[in-house]
């Protein structure tokens, strides 16, 4: 198990978390944590995406504007 020291809403304080046993397989790199303390569990959720494809992406979805005659 891995011991990270983060803030607990509950002891309202920075306290160690530890990974529990994790049926994914992801062992250490487990997302789920546990407080020691009191027991209060988190999940550590991280993520990248391409900002260029995103970008991209919402060009697509534009529509062009439309122009009263005059």
């Amino acid at each position: 198990m891995s011991d990270r020291d983060l803030y607990c809403d509950v002891c309202e304080g920075a306290t160690p978390f530890e990974a529990p046993l994790c049926g994914d397989d992801h062992g250490t790199d487990c997302p789920e944590l546990v407080c020691v303390r009191c027991g209060n569990a988190v999940l550590i959720a991280t993520f990248a995406f391409r900002a260029a494809r995103l970008a991209d992406h919402h060009q697509q979805q534009r529509r062009p504007a439309h122009r009263r005659a005059a």
